[in-house]
Parts: structure tokens; sequence; C-alpha cells
């Protein structure tokens, strides 16, 4: 059952990622941009990269927001929320958005609930053309041919979707975002921090943002470094297998060089505010490449220059706002490096462009407008095969 002609339309908009009350960015704008009564669900308790998460909402959520029970709450492919969103479900939507990838369970599992006359929306970050194994093949298969309608993180996402038959028509390429507000040049922050280091202005920073696993290039990071021949300084924050090794090459360098390896999400922005240079080197393997790399879009709200490989989604992220730069190929990434430490005036000129792009492609009113247009574009497609 929708809900009724001439009220508010009502939004409900599920997802793992909602436990965390950071990432409930993206329902807050779409409740902010009028129109639209918008509830997020996510599970109430489920572990995460770094431990356990519990859904606790805040008393300025901009949208209503139900923590549900789930089931295998450790491993976020099998997940299964209890009935209590089948309850939900059953509530008169508008349309329902499902922020879960569609080969997980509980993407089946929502494609399954959702009331047949509600328009159903997927979303997706997979930009490989993966076969997955069953009952994975078999998840994907169902939750794809119940959806309406599917959004993808980015051109490579929405090729591997149009590559398996998805109409363009139902389809749409929608960025995540960027809090603007949060990310942003701060001198004083950025003061702050280099002090904390134990720096001052002076030799510009190099940086590095991410977990440190081999597909994110951070042992590229250090052998570009290794080669480049005017000051620098270098930061890395992340943590992840690779640590070791990234710790033991910091050591020849001393003073020179930072690693961050338990920075919370709300300290990122001030250590992207010391930086002058983040490197973004991604690299492609058989399973995986970059998906869209989040660090490109705080960098640039962050009035960060950036220098970035071309795997996957990242020339779509970057575009004319950064340097893009093979991926593997040290010679152009020694000189990249060079020219944007050694010339200030570029370095600001890039930073300029980033800050420019995050304003208006990435930030989070104008990613949740993009929403919320699409949505009525499906709820128009589904009431004219209605009529």
């Amino acid at each position: 059952m929708t809900a009724r002609s001439g009220s508010r339309r009502r939004l409900l908009t599920i997802g793992h990622s909602y436990c965390v009350g950071l990432n409930r960015r993206l329902p807050h704008e779409l409740a902010r941009a009028g129109g639209w009564d918008v509830t997020a669900a996510g599970p109430a308790r489920f572990r995460g990269d770094f431990g356990w998460h519990t859904l606790q909402p805040a008393a300025d959520e901009a949208c209503a927001v139900v923590p549900v029970p789930v089931h295998f709450g450790r491993r976020i492919h099998a997940m299964l929320y209890g009935r209590a969103l089948a309850g939900l479900l059953a509530e008169p939507w508008d349309l329902v958005h499902c922020w879960e990838e569609p080969y997980v369970a509980a993407a089946a599992q929502i494609a399954r609930w959702t009331t047949p006359e509600v328009p159903l929306v997927l979303a997706t970050f997979q930009n490989i053309a993966k076969q997955y194994p069953p009952p994975f093949n078999w998840l994907e298969r169902y939750s794809m041919h119940r959806a309406d309608a599917v959004i993808a993180f980015g051109r490579t996402a929405a090729d591997v979707l149009t590559e398996r038959g998805v109409e363009r028509g139902s389809l749409a390429v929608i960025p995540p975002g960027v809090d603007v507000t949060v990310f942003r040049p701060d001198e004083a922050r950025r003061a702050a921090t280099l002090g904390r280091l134990g720096w001052s202005e002076g030799t510009p920073v190099v940086g590095f943002l991410g977990r440190l696993v081999a597909e994110k290039g951070v042992e590229l990071f250090t052998k570009m470094l290794d080669r480049v021949t005017t000051p620098w300084r270098a930061l890395v924050v992340g943590s992840g297998p690779l640590e070791g090794i990234v710790a033991r090459w910091s050591r020849r360098y001393g003073d020179r060089v930072r690693m961050v390896s338990t920075a919370l999400h709300d300290e990122v922005p001030a250590y992207l505010n010391a930086m002058d240079v983040l490197c973004a080197p991604s690299q492609t393997t058989p399973r995986w490449r970059e998906q869209f790399g989040r660090m490109l879009i705080e960098a640039f709200a962050s009035g960060v220059a950036v220098i970035a490989s071309t795997s996957g989604e990242i020339p779509y992220v970057v575009g004319r706002a950064g340097l893009l730069v093979p991926e593997d190929d040290l010679v152009r990434w020694q000189q990249a490096i060079e020219m944007l430490t050694t010339d200030r005036s570029r370095r600001l000129a890039f930073a300029r462009l980033g800050r420019e792009r995050a304003e208006t492609a990435y930030a989070w009113p104008v990613v949740a407008r993009q929403h919320l247009d699409f949505f009525e574009r499906v709820i128009g497609m589904r009431a004219r095969l209605a009529s």
C-alpha cells in the first residue's frame, strides 16, 4: 500500500551503515530537502571493520530513526534483519530505498518484504562484473528482479549494471556526499594539527589517507617518496595489514614522517588540514578496482591538492580538479609530487578547483536532491505502468 495521494511522500531508507550516526547524513539531507517524511532503519547492533556498533538515535536527528534487531550481525554479507523490519515495511510508503549491495542477504530480504505496490530502489558501488558463488548469485538475481531502479555510486558501477541488462531509464549515477562544513580549509586547525605532530609551517606535507592494504597503493606511496628529490614531509593516516611495513619505512626518515593509525572519523578533517598534497595511488587487481575514493572528495572539501591514480572510478571523481597519474608509473608520480610541493601557486590552484568541485558536485544537499529527483522519477514510472 502506498501513502495517500496529496500527502507528503513517505520514504523508508534502509542500510547497515546507518548504525553509525555519521553515516546518516543522506537521510538527514533527504528530510531537510522538504516534501518527504523520511525514516531511516538500520541494525540495532552489528560488527563493522573496527568493532561492534550500536544504533543510538540522537536528539537532533532530522529524520525518524528506527533500530532493527538483526541476526548474524558479525558478517555483513549474511546479516538478516529481524521481523520488526517486516512490520515497518508493511506501513504505507511511497518508496523504499535499500542501501545494501544487491548480492547480500539483507537486500534480498528487503526485496521480499517490500509491498509489491511500492517502488523499490537499490544502490551499489560494485564496479566489477563479478560472478558470485551460491547463494549470493541467487540473492542478487532475486533483488535485481524485484527492484524498480538502481542507484550506481559511479559511472564504472553503472557500466557494470548496463552490461547486465539494467536499462538506462531505471538507473541513476549519483555519488556519495561529503560534509563541506566539517571538511573545509581551516588555517587554525592546520596550525594546531601540525603542532601536535611536532611540525611547523615550511616543508610541504604529502599525505596518504586510507586502509594500509596493497590495493590502496600504500607501498607505492613509500616508493615514490623515496625517489622525490625536493623537500617533503609525509603524513600517513590509516591502519591495516601493511602497517608494519610502512612503520619500518617511516623510521628511515625520522621526524619527516608521521603515522596515525588510531584516527577516529571526526579527527580526519584535522589531519587533512595538515596536508598540502594528498596522494591516492590505488592499484587495480583482478578482483578489485577503486569504487569511488571517499578520501578524494574529503580532500577536495578540505582544500588539499590531489594526485591520484587512474584506477576504477577515480578519473570520474577527480575530473580536472586534480592530477591523474598512471597507477604504477613511479617516474610520473615523482614528477607530480615534485611539481606540487615546489610550485605553491599551482598547488593552491588545484586546492581551489577541488573545493569548488566538492561544493558543486559532492556536498550532501546536492547529493540528496539528486536522490529525491530520481525517486520522483521512479514513482512516476511506476504510476505510468499501472495506468
